[in-house]
This record gives structure tokens, sequence and C-alpha cells, in this order.
């Protein structure tokens, strides 16, 4: 036990909660389940298992290298069903790396959206809200590694090292994972809303 009276929430917040609006400019998914890369898509059909057939779909998956709490292979729940990529912050990781152009698909993104700053900053437990009714629950940031940086080398036969430059320059800009909270159909051209929730820093004492 301890006589320090506990902090009020006012005391420790950082932030209130707000929303803020932006656009959906593509959606891809994997042409099949051992696909890395995606391919654009006329419309993407969301279910509570995230995109059926694509490489990340599931309840459930296994953990690997972002996970070294677990074994790896362990079942665990499925909490990165998609990938949400921002048109802005792949131009500046495009710029930060020299190259005339990152596409969506190299990295394996699911859903492009341009007009929501700082996109990969945005809080776990945000709800992307789509027009069309679809609900999105961010997990969190992705992290970039080589796997990915290596997909963007084969497209620059010419430079040299671009797998190891990727995770460098682009973290912070990889965007996020997150579920599907509300099932539906997304497209290019619908609104898409980010409900950011209240944001604290976790008080140790």
């Amino acid at each position: 036990m301890t006589d320090q009276p506990a902090l009020m929430p006012e005391e420790i917040r950082i932030a209130r909660k707000f929303k803020v609006d932006g656009k959906v400019q593509g959606v891809y998914r994997t042409p099949s389940p051992d696909d890395f890369q995606t391919a654009p898509a006329e419309r993407l059909e969301l279910s509570f298992e995230g995109v059926p057939g694509d490489r990340h779909a599931g309840f459930t998956r296994k953990s690997g290298g972002r996970e070294p709490w677990y074994p790896r292979g362990t079942e665990m729940c499925n909490e990165r069903q998609v990938s949400i990529l921002s048109v802005e912050e792949l131009a500046e990781v495009a710029a930060r790396m020299e190259i005339g152009d990152l596409k969506p698909e190299w990295i394996g993104g699911n859903i492009l959206v341009a007009g929501i700053a700082n996109l990969t900053r945005i809080p776990p437990r945000t709800r992307l809200v789509f027009e069309g009714g679809t609900v999105i629950r961010v997990d969190g940031d992705n992290a970039p590694c080589r796997f990915a940086g290596a997909a963007i080398a084969a497209n620059y036969p010419d430079r040299e090292g671009l797998d190891l430059l990727f995770p460098q320059v682009a973290r912070g800009l990889r965007g996020l994972v997150g579920y599907v909270e509300k099932p539906g159909v997304i497209e290019a051209g619908e609104t898409v809303t980010a409900h950011i929730p209240e944001q604290w820093i976790y008080p140790r004492s």
C-alpha cells in the first residue's frame, strides 16, 4: 500500500478524443494466400476474418519475430488482418530512399488513404469508419522490415542496399495494421473517418 494519491485523469490526459477525415485512394489484396505483394482490386470485401483469401486473413495467426514473448509459430489472435497505408507517407519514404515511386502493393498494403496527417502515429483503439459502413479497429503501427524492403528493391535492380535502407528510413511511416470490427465493402473514393480515442501516458508510479 502507498499513501501517494492516485493521479486524476485530468493530470495525465495528453489529448482528447476527436475525429479526422480522409479519402480512400485504392484497395488491394493478395492474389493468393502465398503472396506477400498485393494487387489492385475494384473493391475490398471484408469479413470478421479480414480479407477472405488474403495472406493475412483469419481469426488467428502464427506468432513470428514481432512476438518474441511467444515461441515462433504459436497460435494467437489475429490483430494484423488489414494493412493501411498513407499516400503522403509513402511519398516521404520514397523521397528518403531517393526512388521515383513506392507503390502500396509492393509492401503488401490493403487500403491506401490520403488526407489523414501522420497516419502511422494514430494510436491503438482508433476506429476507422468507412463511408459504406465498414469499420476497422487499429491495433498499432506496422514496423518496417527487410522483407518489405526486398520487395521494393526488386523494382529498382540498379540500386543496391534498398532492402536494408527501407527499415532505416520508414520507421514511423510504414502505416497501420488492424482488424475488422464491422464487416462490409470498401471502395476507392470513399471517405474514411478516424475516430481518435482519448490518449494518455501511463504513470508508472
